[in-house]
């Protein structure tokens, strides 16, 4: 008895899902870098009103 070490239409499933990845990582990236961004803002603003106390 042979043993398949691959699975037939597996390639094809690797290559949509390579591309789903990298989707899921760039938008996962972009949310990232804007709640980074947020944070910044917010630190700022408090600092502001700190000084101005």
């Amino acid at each position: 008895m042979e043993r398949k070490t691959s699975k037939p239409g597996r390639s094809d499933r690797a290559k949509s899902t390579g591309k789903t990845r990298e989707d899921r990582l760039k938008s996962a990236l972009k949310a990232n870098l804007q709640r980074r961004k947020a944070q910044s803002r917010a630190r700022i603003t408090a600092a502001e009103q700190d000084t101005k106390d």
